[in-house]
């Protein structure tokens, strides 16, 4: 092999390695303000729908790719028949995730629904073990363990406790953990790509989500909602339903570049900093000691995760692991 190809082959491989840590960044920074956007005008506003807001995001969506494929500026597969057999169950696992996760939103303190979200890690790493035939290290195995038990010992002293958002969070979770692994799934096998992949997830879902709307009553009692007039009010709820989309892009791009679990875990660590920032936020966080003390183990083993996940990484592993994925998908080989 000659030193010019030598230079190539280094060359991409950093290539690969910088997507992975890009897209990990991009998905974290995009989780972190949807969340606060979220929190501001479902609790500090008392926006009075969840579920409208959900609406909001999935039309984003659709109009935004829409208008990108109009342009030219993004491209992706015409309608067809098939497609809805192709992508299925993508959609009704996204509507469940985006409308169970914006009423735990609702419904609990910021620190308790980042240290509730961590479930979602166990319930990911299970089914990329089952259903992608990926094993974790052990390290990341029991940083994953460090988490789920700082938010046991968390939630066993909240002094907030609320039934309705622990179970939107656990419903959350289950979605979480089920669109990662089924994204990684379907685009190895997919000429979608990530845009066709959003646009047909949000478009088949509009209607339903629209009727669900209707039926509840939503949008009448957002209809009625007094503070439209106030400009500060309606930037942040429209600010909200666009970093629906630039998530919804951020999780699919993450998580084609990187594992389910690092989608899945990238989403929890940035609620490092909703966790302490978000008990200043919508001002419904009830303090005690060893709430607190769980919450923090929580943060620790994520910080662990990240360290077990990237720190160690050079660009020779991360070419490996992408050769690697493409394996586990016919699951010829275990990630160990």
């Amino acid at each position: 092999m000659s030193d010019d190809e030598k230079k190539n082959i280094t060359k991409e491989d950093k290539s690969i390695y910088y997507a992975k840590i890009a897209s990990a960044v991009f998905y974290g920074l995009s989780s972190f303000l949807i969340t606060v956007v979220n929190k501001r005008v479902l609790t500090s506003y008392e926006f009075p729908s969840f579920l409208v807001l959900s609406l909001g995001q999935i039309i984003a969506t659709v109009v935004v790719l829409y208008s990108g494929k109009k342009l030219r500026i993004v491209t992706f597969p015409k309608y067809s028949n098939n497609i809805i057999k192709e992508i299925f169950p993508l959609p009704l696992i996204y509507l469940a995730n985006m409308i169970f996760g914006l009423g735990g939103t609702k419904a609990l303190s910021l620190p308790m629904f980042a240290a509730l979200r961590r479930f979602s890690i166990l319930m990911t790493m299970l089914l990329e073990f089952y259903i992608l035939k990926t094993r974790p290290t052990t390290a990341v195995q029991l940083s994953v363990y460090g988490m789920v038990g700082g938010a046991l010992l968390a939630a066993s002293y909240d002094l907030s406790f609320n039934l309705k958002g622990y179970t939107f969070i656990m419903i959350t979770n289950a979605s979480t953990a089920l669109n990662g692994v089924f994204v990684k799934k379907k685009l190895s096998g997919s000429d979608l790509g990530t845009y066709g992949l959003m646009f047909y997830n949000c478009l088949m879902m509009l209607v339903p989500a629209f009727i669900l709307t209707w039926i509840l009553g939503d949008l009448e009692k957002a209809l009625n909602y007094n503070e439209w007039s106030n400009p500060l009010f309606v930037i942040q709820f429209i600010l909200s339903c666009i970093m629906g989309f630039i998530l919804n892009y951020s999780i699919v791009l993450c998580t084609q570049h990187n594992s389910a679990l690092t989608t899945t875990i990238i989403g929890c660590l940035k609620n490092v900093s909703i966790t302490y920032i978000g008990m200043f936020i919508g001002g419904d966080y009830v303090f005690s000691w060893f709430n607190c003390i769980g919450i923090n183990i929580s943060v620790l083993a994520s910080l662990a995760y990240t360290y077990v996940t990237f720190g160690k990484k050079k660009p020779q592993q991360a070419q490996d692991e992408e050769e690697n994925e493409e394996l586990l998908q016919s699951g010829k080989i275990e990630k160990v």
